[in-house]
């Protein structure tokens, strides 16, 4: 085996599910049978916990896979106290890391799912705390963090960020957990700072960071910067730094298996590990946690998956936003409902599927009015041209309908299908009669429809 000094943060399959779940969760456990009662009473009582379930409510998908897990993982990147120098500007609570790790009821394979911070969506009503409650609006997704933490609790930010999530992906989010930045600086200083080699210079005043291209050690303020820089290295996506801080946290499980002996460093870690977590009542403390990496380290290597939300750049359908991405339909709607249904993911299929992007704004659609409220044929449009589509036209059906009818002409299934992604709940788009407009589709708004819920 190759020493701790020589290793690379290489991205193994294995080591992109273990990065910020298994690789947490396995850190904090490491060692834990060699130390005292005393210690593990210690690293039992920095686990904090969040009760979210009364900020959340009763508005919630369905578990459609009983006994699987559905475990939201968020890296959070607090703005007060040691890290109040990384953004001055910015609301007190932030998400840098956001995805989510379904364990199957079969335990044979398991799929993280990372969701871009840049992702543009619907961020639904949250408690802010203080009995002030915000209005549904559109944002990046990492808002959803700041937003719900806006009193500074982190069951509040938790909270807002569990109910955008299963809102926009129909996933049943069963547990928590939320890593902050600053115990995870802890964990880099125990194992004396992690070898990184960035292939070009980075230069970052956001980021305070400053490196020469090639590998080095990097621990403290620089190891923090590392994981948190965007602008000044690659292409400055949120894509980029996902995969650096996958690397990252492999490249840190890998050395703490192999440094730490002592018991003294493996204090330090540990008691660094564990102040840096938070999560529901159910995962707060050493036993459930130790569960849930025993679980994780079972499934073999060429069953972990790791996928990002098919996603595109935003300007493709709106040119002046050159800063947010936009999850790709009909694959993202697909992946979800794998994942709710309990089904394995093939992310080098996903991967091909989504190779060459559907643009929403290429998917043209009339909207009709079947029901009997006037507008609504409007209103839908309204929704549907805020989601990226083009809508050719409005108008009334030529008769009542109380079910939703998507009907599209020959050559455009997927568009159709992209259509249907974007309305929870519509049955499945079927081919239109002859005579139907070459290249849009129709959408019959029915008594069923619930307007709402449309994205």
């Amino acid at each position: 085996m190759a020493s701790s000094g020589a290793r690379r943060t290489r991205l193994t399959r294995r080591g992109r599910i273990v990065a910020w779940t298994v690789g947490v969760t396995s850190a904090v456990v490491l060692g834990v049978a060699g130390v005292g009662a005393w210690v593990y009473q210690d690293l039992d009582g920095n686990i904090s916990s969040a009760d979210v379930d009364d900020k959340i409510g009763g508005d919630r998908p369905e578990n459609l896979s009983p006994g699987s897990k559905n475990i939201l993982v968020v890296g959070s990147d607090s703005r007060d106290g040691a890290n109040a120098k990384y953004g001055k500007d910015l609301t007190t609570m932030q998400s840098d890391t956001l995805m989510v790790l379904h364990v199957p009821a079969s335990r044979k394979w398991a799929t993280v799912v990372s969701f871009p911070r840049d992702s543009w969506v619907e961020i639904p009503a949250c408690d802010r705390g203080g009995g002030d409650k915000s209005s549904p609006h559109h944002a990046k997704i990492n808002e959803a963090f700041a937003l719900g933490g806006s009193s500074g609790e982190v069951s509040g930010a938790a909270a807002c960020s569990i109910k955008t999530v299963e809102a926009r992906t129909g996933l049943r989010i069963d547990h928590f957990m939320s890593v902050d930045f600053q115990g995870f600086k802890g964990m880099v200083d125990a194992l004396d700072g992690i070898e990184v080699c960035p292939e070009e210079a980075i230069h970052s005043e956001k980021a305070r960071l400053d490196m020469e291209a090639g590998c080095q050690t990097v621990a403290g303020e620089k190891a923090l910067g590392y994981v948190r820089v965007r602008y000044g290295v690659g292409n400055g996506s949120d894509i980029g730094r996902i995969g650096r801080q996958q690397e990252f946290m492999n490249a840190l499980v890998e050395k703490a298996q192999d440094r730490l002996t002592s018991p003294t460093s493996l204090y330090g870690f540990l008691k660094s590990a564990t102040k840096s977590l938070t999560t529901d009542p159910d995962l707060a403390g050493i036993k459930p946690l130790y569960s849930l990496a025993s679980e994780l380290k079972g499934i073999p290597s060429d069953r972990l998956t790791f996928v990002t939300v098919p996603n595109y750049p935003r300007e493709a359908d709106v040119p002046t936003d050159k800063a947010n991405v936009v999850w790709q339909y009909p694959h993202a709607t697909d992946l979800f409902s794998r994942l709710a249904k309990d089904k394995e993911v093939d992310g080098d299929r996903l991967k091909a599927q989504t190779k060459v992007p559907l643009y929403a704004s290429s998917v043209k659609v009339q909207v009709l009015n079947g029901t009997s409220t006037p507008g609504l044929a409007n209103t839908v449009a309204g929704k549907l041209r805020e989601a990226g589509l083009t809508v050719t036209g409005t108008g009334n059906a030529p008769e009542p309908s109380a079910t939703t009818e998507i009907t599209y002409p020959s050559g455009q299934e997927q568009q159709a299908r992209a259509l249907a992604a974007h309305a929870p709940g519509a049955p499945a788009p079927r081919v239109a009669d002859a005579g139907a407009a070459a290249g849009v589709i129709t959408l019959v708004v029915g008594d069923d429809l619930d307007v709402d819920r449309i994205r």
